[in-house]
């Protein structure tokens, strides 16, 4: 299959996805996964209408972004290293992956630098692994307290990397655990916070993510293929 027919046949399963819990499709959005894709393959996405995607390394991010010739937006959803995010700065609309107050400080730092503010997401270790970034479950809410104080982040919601399960209805409770987590955090009302974005699902557990109200999915082998 081409690309174009990958993100078509991904956007009707959002859609069917959608329907099954009556929800609008137009609620979900695809972030198209392009690490270690060539700046050529976001092109060819965004002829097929995708605008959004997802970059992991901060390197390989600079590297692309200038090669690509259409004005896409960018995410930042991989583990973050404090002393990158400068490189980042003013060039990312979300970063997924905040998981702990050093790393908000300096993204605070330097959007700040810039007199504005970005989104972020607080991710969250559901499966409590050690080979995972995140936040663990029971300290999340204590954080995005701690985030809200910062003036040039905007706390947007949460994501997850849960544990991998070949079948996917095993990752469901994970993404229900997540939708609860953001619900509890909601009810607190703290000035500045919104659990608006829910960011889960990858190629293999997406149609259940948006069942359990992903905003966000995460998706590149399905779109680009497995990754060389």
């Amino acid at each position: 299959m081409t690309l174009a027919a990958n993100l078509s046949s991904i956007r009707a399963e959002i859609a069917a996805a959608c329907r099954r819990v009556e929800r609008d499709p137009r609620a979900v959005r695809l972030v198209a996964v392009s690490k270690t894709k060539p700046a050529s393959l976001i092109d060819e996405a965004f002829a097929a209408g995708q605008r959004l995607f997802g970059e992991s390394y901060v390197q390989e991010f600079l590297d692309k972004a200038d090669a690509v010739r259409n004005p896409v937006d960018w995410h930042f959803i991989g583990h973050l290293q404090s002393n990158k995010v400068k490189y980042l700065r003013g060039r990312i609309a979300m970063i997924h992956s905040v998981d702990r107050l050093s790393l908000a400080e300096e993204i605070d730092r330097q959007w700040g630098r810039l007199g504005r503010s970005v989104e972020v997401l607080v991710q969250v270790n559901l499966g409590e692994e050690d080979s995972k970034s995140g936040v663990a479950e029971n300290q999340a809410t204590e954080l995005v307290r701690a985030l809200a104080a910062l003036p040039h982040l905007r706390v947007r919601g949460l994501m997850c990397l849960p544990p991998f399960f070949a079948d996917a209805e095993e990752v469901r409770p994970f993404f229900r655990r997540l939708r609860a987590l953001a619900a509890a955090i909601s009810a607190l009302g703290l000035p500045g916070v919104a659990m608006d974005e829910l960011s889960m699902g990858m190629s293999h557990d997406f149609a259940v993510a948006v069942e359990e109200g992903a905003t966000l999915v995460r998706i590149g082998t399905a779109i680009f293929g497995e990754r060389g």
